[in-house]
């Protein structure tokens, strides 16, 4: 299939499944009502949720630079403004295209390896993952209102989710583990496919592997991997603190650690490969305040548009005046090209 076309066809389905996800979310609103709840919701709530959003930024890149330590020196506001322009080609291009973006990026401003630098982005999503479980059992554990009478398909429906992945997400923490522990016992396993391959090409892959696993470091030491994991544990408290202060400023009678739940559907949400994740995150955000604590439905609707936005708008300006300062092309970031 011809590359233009392929790239037509792919924003097709992605056009499709954002408008289909939108029709879902919007299906049963009442667009005025939605509108009023809007216009009455509690404006220092909604600041303090902008505050913490912003706040999550600065401790998303704090823990990156801990993540790259063992590659080489890093400068934070290099980190920071990366992650930044990351976030915001995420939020505009699909497929979360900026996780792909800003490990370039950072690596070539300080001088890095890309391969290993991406790799770095994987121990994220990794170390995210099981923050959002921890947070979700710790929920389930303790604080649990008896929420499951209310809708116990969606409720049980998350908490086996989180425990299919929670192995999952150890497994592939412990691969991580062999992978850095032993990058030349990688290299060398991969140096084998020569038996299959063009021995030039089976070097290249081999040396892109022992790379790759190289940016697993950090993942060598059992204290900096706990270390890490608390970033994790205070990123994600941090924006689940942003979610409760939307709803609480909606009326919605949410505990703060109700917030804890809802993470676990929105992480699917944002996983749906729209840009900025739109009408999954809506949807479930929708879907949860409806279900588990008796929200109105076009009160859910109007705080998940404007949380949306807290988390998008902010940091798609700000990406967008590092991307100009910086003279970078939005063009060029969708078609991959860099420099």
């Amino acid at each position: 299939m011809d590359g233009g076309l392929r790239i037509v066809l792919r924003t097709l389905v992605i056009l499709g499944l954002a408008v289909g996800l939108l029709f879902l979310f919007l299906r049963n609103a009442d667009l005025d009502k939605v509108l009023t709840s809007v216009r009455a919701a509690r404006v220092d709530y909604l600041l303090a949720s902008v505050a913490l959003t912003v706040l999550t930024f600065g401790i998303r890149a704090e823990r990156w630079q801990y993540l790259l330590a063992p590659l080489g020196p890093t400068r934070f506001m290099a980190v920071l403004r990366t992650t930044v322009i990351g976030f915001a080609a995420s939020a505009v291009l699909p497929a979360r295209a900026g996780e792909v973006i800003r490990p370039y990026l950072l690596a070539r401003r300080e001088g890095l390896s890309a391969t290993a630098v991406f790799a770095t982005i994987i121990v994220e999503r990794i170390l995210d993952l099981i923050a959002v479980l921890l947070l979700l059992g710790a929920f389930l554990l303790w604080f649990d209102p008896g929420l499951e009478a209310r809708d116990s398909a969606v409720f049980s429906a998350i908490r086996y989710g989180g425990l299919v992945m929670t192995p999952i997400a150890l497994g592939t923490l412990v691969v991580m583990f062999f992978m850095a522990g032993h990058p030349e016992r990688l290299h060398g396993w991969v140096l084998k496919a020569e038996r299959v391959l063009p021995t030039r090409l089976a070097v290249i892959i081999a040396r892109l592997a022992q790379t790759f696993a190289e940016g697993f470091a950090v993942v060598r030491s059992p204290v900096r991997v706990l270390a890490a994991l608390g970033w994790s544990m205070v990123l994600w408290i941090g924006i689940a603190a942003g979610l409760w202060a939307v709803a609480v400023g909606f009326g919605i009678d949410m505990p703060f650690t109700g917030a804890w739940l809802m993470l676990a559907p929105l992480v699917v949400g944002v996983a749906v490969p729209t840009p900025g994740g739109v009408g999954g995150f809506h949807e479930a955000f929708r879907l949860g305040a409806t279900s588990f604590f008796g929200a109105d439905n076009d009160t859910a609707v109007g705080a998940a548009i404007v949380l949306h936005a807290i988390s998008m708008v902010p940091v798609v300006v700000v990406g967008l005046i590092f991307i100009i300062q910086d003279g970078l092309k939005i063009g060029g970031l969708a078609r991959g090209d860099l420099g």
